[in-house]
């Protein structure tokens, strides 16, 4: 998972700081998931996966697809 988060805020120009204040974490916080001493939160890798329109699957390393599944209406 740390891999793929950490490429994704690559991939998009952002700064650790940018995604911890979307988190609510302190950047030291942040830099603890990228390097995989701290977990995300289940709330936390929804709120990524929204952030980065890709699916949870994609950032846990399930699946090498980068398309997000159909959101339920639940969700918007």
């Amino acid at each position: 998972m740390r891999n793929r988060i950490k490429d994704l805020r690559e991939e998009n120009e952002l700064r650790q700081m940018d995604l911890s204040k979307k988190l609510r974490l302190s950047q030291a916080q942040y830099s603890r998931i990228e390097n995989n001493e701290y977990e995300l939160s289940y709330d936390g890798l929804i709120k990524l996966a929204i952030f980065y329109n890709t699916s949870t699957d994609y950032i846990l390393g399930l699946t090498d697809v980068k398309k997000p599944y159909s959101r339920s209406k639940q969700q918007d």
